[in-house]
């Protein structure tokens, strides 16, 4: 197809069929890998729009170009560690240029921007439309995180300041984690049954209990592996605000929420009780005479 386009408007179309072309890979590899037949159709039909794209713009350059095979390896593993969703939208959150690219190729190419309006509308749309069993329970896993964040980062820094001895506040820290997270799993599990009839209720107590766990086990970790206990501490903070970047970063991808509203939300309250406790955690010792 000719249309009297200079080199640096080819190479622009050739970038279009790469980024078009990669796609394409990894909608398919993932539409054969996922176990529901809904999904597994709106990923391969995603995956035919991204062909048909590819084709589309081969026909302008006269030109075969190859996928973009690391982006294909690491998109297709976020996704199948993560979910599709989060991965996906990570993907196509990375791709925000492209639509500004294609509307500025409408220039020499008028059809680049039904490709853009596709590339933001249907496809956006289908990709809206995937079910995903893990973000069904993602409210059960914020309840345990963030229960889990806020009592251990308490706990462990009054506990710190109270017995100053490691070993000890390992051992008292891990034993309430866990008694905790079968508090937290049966209490999610009779609230859900009550609201829906017992429907999901295991698998909703399940998450948050795992979570809650999740988050014990790293937060006590530092005090099992130093002896310093104010570098415990500062260990245990570190770690409590890496667990709620990531997963503040995982939800935003993945429902399409403001990140730093629910950082600095979760980040306030666990810092806020973690400050408060240590305080609680000095007149302790103070006033009851603890030395261990």
């Amino acid at each position: 197809m000719n249309r009297n386009l200079n080199a640096e408007q080819i190479e622009q179309i050739k970038q279009f069929q790469r980024n078009e072309i990669t796609e394409y890979y990894i909608y398919t590899r993932l539409s054969r890998k996922v176990k529901n037949e809904k999904n597994s159709k709106l990923l391969e039909s995603i995956g035919n729009d991204e062909m048909r794209h590819y084709i589309f713009w081969k026909e302008i350059s006269n030109a075969k170009v190859k996928p973009n095979w690391f982006k294909v390896f690491k998109f297709y593993w976020i996704a199948r560690i993560f979910g599709i969703t989060f991965g996906i939208k990570l993907m196509e959150r990375g791709e925000g240029g492209a639509q500004k690219s294609y509307m500025d190729a409408a220039s020499f190419v008028p059809e680049a921007r039904q490709i853009a309006l596709e590339e933001d509308g249907h496809e956006k749309e289908l990709i809206a439309m995937i079910e995903e069993k893990k973000l069904e329970y993602v409210g059960s896993i914020v309840l345990g995180l963030n229960d889990a964040l806020v009592e251990l980062t308490g706990t462990l820094a009054g506990l710190t300041f109270a017995l100053q001895n490691t070993r000890l506040i390992a051992i008292a820290g891990l034993i309430t984690g866990i008694a905790a997270s079968f508090s937290m799993a049966a209490s999610q599990y009779l609230s859900t049954k009550a609201d829906n009839n017992g429907s999901n209720a295991m698998a909703s107590s399940f998450y948050t209990g795992l979570a809650y766990i999740f988050t014990v086990v790293i937060l006590i970790l530092p005090y099992f592996l130093f002896t310093n206990y104010f570098i415990c501490l500062v260990l245990t903070l570190t770690l409590a605000v890496l667990v709620i970047l990531f997963f503040n970063y995982y939800i935003s991808v993945a429902k399409d929420l403001n990140f730093s509203k629910r950082f600095w939300e979760m980040f306030i309250i666990s810092m806020g009780v973690a400050a408060f406790t240590f305080g609680i955690g000095y007149l302790v010792r103070i006033f009851l005479g603890i030395d261990i």
